[in-house]
């Protein structure tokens, strides 16, 4: 059977990847922020969240040790992060400056591809983080990527519907055109290698806006490489965004556009079960590879941390909608929450500070008379000076949380076309280009000037580069804020 055991509630934005290490949970988010989490009890670490993208992260992913995680972003750039302290170990700038949709590690932490908006890919040695060769593939969007078991070839998948097989030297072996109509979304392989005298065999898994999940075989015979499709599931009724292997490869989890999460028996092509708890599309789908675990995120900013139960196979297609749910983060009470920071009093900053993990410091903040005017001013300095916390970390968390607090007063019910498509910001000078979006003017014009012609929102080419201000939105936004 599967149990809902945690819900993760910190990010302010969609929810775009999630990824496990052998001890670590990382997820990514529109908000421009990469957050990590122990999983013994999906508290989050103290350096978190990760703050060095410019733009929204689209996708991260551990190196096999734990060391390292990689993230990528519509700021054209992967990062490399340490795990032991957070800090930023490498800046890899894609070529062309183009919005990079996907990064993957090789299972030997030997190579990194990264793909972009623009059809092109990038080879890194990963331990130098010396870019090595490039390759493009024009007219679509890169969005899929995926190392074999024996990291010495990679699967790509693109907004164009095409799946293709890559050597390390950036050959194409083979190209299944059309795999999915209107777009491969994810592909993923499974970790066995399946070998006889003759042939030797990787099993993949892709999904698309066909609203299928397709399991191939990859069949390399004396060098030459085809695809032979095995199972096309059909248990979800709209496009399906991401999937994943266990890392066994007994079982295949995926979440698509209905909102449901699907695991099945990937050997047998058998739907188990139909997860139901989120509220809005489900992006993001991660078996732990050390625990009996799967994490999904979606567009309702939520991660679900599941529990895979022992005898699960016997279940087939069982519907699960309800579930007792742990929240492991909360950002406020329910109280709190009907009410600007503002107004909170003594008691409600402390009732704030316990739900942070501050409580070390409500016997402080009650002593100097600390209500939400004063939490609000708070700076590192008066945080040292007036309330005497000596702890460095301990006042680097309450800044923190305090910028969190902050961001969430302007993100929290802000209806969704008033957010710059790219920043996810709310919008001050917005204007309109040509596909018929409205973008921030600052933020859209940047898009333009670093040689991406096409619109952040289809990836179609842009006929002109006229922006015109949208002044009826910009009038909207002002009348909500000040209602606000």
């Amino acid at each position: 059977m599967m149990s809902l055991i945690c819900t993760l509630q910190d990010h302010r934005d969609d929810v775009n990847w999630c990824a496990f290490s052998a001890q670590l949970l990382a997820t990514c988010s529109g908000d421009k922020t990469v957050r990590v989490y122990n999983t013994r009890d999906f508290s989050e670490l103290a350096f978190s969240p990760l703050e060095g993208h410019g733009y929204s992260v689209h996708c991260c992913c551990f190196s096999p040790c734990g060391q390292f995680l990689a993230s990528c972003s519509t700021d054209a750039t992967t990062l490399v992060w340490s795990m032991a302290t957070g800090e930023i170990e490498a800046v890899l700038q894609h070529p062309g400056r183009s919005p990079v949709r996907i990064c993957v590690l090789s299972p030997d932490s030997t190579h990194l591809i990264s793909g972009a908006s623009d059809g092109s890919l990038a080879l890194w040695d990963f331990p130098s983080k010396q870019l090595r060769r490039t390759s493009c593939v024009s007219d679509t969007s890169m969005v899929a990527c995926s190392f074999s078991p024996c990291g010495q070839m990679f699967v790509t998948g693109s907004t164009y519907g095409h799946l293709r097989v890559w050597d390390l030297d950036m050959n194409q072996l083979h190209a299944q055109k059309n795999a999915h109509d209107l777009g491969v979304t994810c592909c993923a392989f499974a970790p066995s290698i399946l070998s006889d005298s003759q042939v030797v065999q990787f099993h993949l898994a892709s999904c698309g806006q066909d609203s299928h999940v397709k399991i191939w075989a990859l069949n390399k015979r004396s060098g030459a490489f085809k695809m032979q499709l095995l199972h096309t599931l059909t248990g979800q009724s709209a496009p399906v965004l991401t999937c994943a292997y266990s890392s066994d490869g007994q079982l295949l989890v995926s979440g698509s556009v209905d909102k449901t999460v699907t695991v099945y028996d990937a050997k047998n092509a058998v739907l188990l079960y139909t997860l139901n708890q989120h509220k809005r599309y489900v992006t993001a789908c991660s078996f732990s590879p050390t625990s009996p675990l799967i994490a999904t995120g979606s567009m309702d900013k939520t991660v679900n941390i599941w529990r895979v139960e022992d005898g699960c196979s016997g279940h087939a297609g069982k519907s699960l909608p309800e579930f007792t749910v742990t929240t492991c983060q909360a950002s406020t009470s329910s109280g709190q929450s009907k009410m600007l920071v503002s107004d909170w009093s003594e008691e409600d900053v402390s009732v704030w500070l316990l739900e942070e993990g501050l409580e070390a410091l409500v016997d402080t903040f009650r002593a100097n008379n600390i209500d939400g005017i004063e939490l609000l001013a708070l700076t590192k300095e008066t945080l040292l000076s007036e309330l005497r916390i000596e702890s460095v970390g301990l006042r680097a968390k309450v800044l923190r949380k305090l910028e969190e607090l902050k961001n969430a007063l302007v993100c929290s019910g802000v209806p969704d076309e008033f957010l710059c498509p790219i920043t996810r910001e709310l919008m001050r000078d917005p204007v309109l280009a040509a596909d018929g979006y409205s973008y921030e003017r600052e933020a859209i014009t940047m898009w333009i000037h670093t040689k991406n012609r096409s619109s952040p929102m289809t990836n179609l080419p842009l006929l002109t580069t006229l922006l015109t201000p949208n002044r009826t939105l910009k009038m909207a936004i002002a009348r909500w804020r000040a209602s606000h």
